[in-house]
């Protein structure tokens, strides 16, 4: 029979991390799932770790190795291996409440229909506190409502409808770069489908000092033509003035530290990002020159 989700794990050079996670999802009140990890080229101890768990045949676990190719690489993988109804991403640095699963399940079976993009529920602290903000009490909405008209704040859970989000596949890849916006393709399909939305707590986050999250700086400066590239979506879907020019700030830092050729001629809102040059320019000058490693954490919502 059928698994109804899939819980993958994108994960590379975690196999001292991936116990936690393993532990929580052996301790789920519902086994209707199947969890996919997907290596992305670890030289650690990885596999061997998942194959002893394998046999140990406590859950339903598939195991798939690729060459390095960076986190939203992993995910297309994930997509195109998946076959259950429903998806979510767990990190390998993170794990579940122990009726995570289920609480997923029910609503789905109660709330979901076809059309739907999906679910998102909450990221926790393993001390219970909610991370950033609540989700605003509706049925549903787009991704971009949620930051933009509900100003919300914090890493959230999203639980995919495979049917939905596979018409959108796959995440870009430029050049040699690792595409680092797991968000990117949830611009495109907030266009015709909604969220469900749930206040409960989907997932317990730790994050980590090498986590992407801590990162994003490193990310800017080595994968600049794709933030350029998720720019320009944000910049064509933007919900209001505010979030097209902000997006125009980061779009010219990014065309700066990356592929400079076309800048004006790529934009969506021209005017808007000859406005916002000056900025753009500062930006770009504060990312090549600091020593910090995040100036923003609502990038890569999972």
């Amino acid at each position: 029979m059928e698994n109804k989700i899939t819980v993958f794990t994108p994960t590379y050079n975690r196999a001292h991390l991936l116990p936690k996670l393993y532990e929580s999802l052996k301790n789920q009140t519902s086994k209707d799932f199947e969890w996919l990890i997907i290596d992305d080229g670890s030289a650690d101890t990885t596999e061997e770790v998942v194959n002893a768990w394998i046999n140990e045949n406590k859950i339903k676990i598939k195991y798939h190795f690729q060459e390095n190719q960076g986190m939203v690489a992993a995910h297309n993988t994930a997509h195109y291996l998946m076959t259950t109804e429903l998806c979510v991403c767990i990190d390998s640095d993170d794990h579940m409440p122990d009726d995570g699963i289920e609480k997923i399940l029910d609503l789905w079976e109660k709330h979901g229909y076809e059309d739907s993009a999906g679910m998102v529920g909450l990221d926790a602290y393993t001390n219970g506190k909610i991370i950033g903000t609540r989700l605003p009490e509706v049925k549903e909405c787009k991704f971009s409502e949620l930051y933009t008209t509900y100003k919300i704040s914090g890493d959230k859970k999203f639980v995919h409808n495979r049917k939905v989000f596979n018409q959108y596949l796959p995440y870009p890849r430029l050049g040699n770069e690792k595409f680092p916006v797991t968000s990117y393709l949830y611009l495109f399909i907030e266009q015709k489908h909604k969220l469900l939305v749930f206040n409960e707590v989907f997932c317990i986050v730790e994050y980590m000092e090498d986590g992407l999250s801590n990162n994003l700086i490193k990310q800017y400066r080595e994968s600049p033509d794709s933030f350029a590239f998720y720019r320009i979506a944000k910049m064509k879907f933007a919900l209001n003035y505010k979030e097209k020019f902000q997006n125009a700030v980061h779009y010219v830092s990014s065309k700066l530290l990356g592929d400079r050729r076309n800048l004006m001629k790529e934009s969506p809102a021209k005017l808007t990002t000859l406005l916002a040059f000056p900025f753009g320019l500062m930006l770009y000058y504060y990312i090549k020159n600091t020593n910090k490693t995040a100036v923003n954490k609502t990038l890569n919502k999972k």
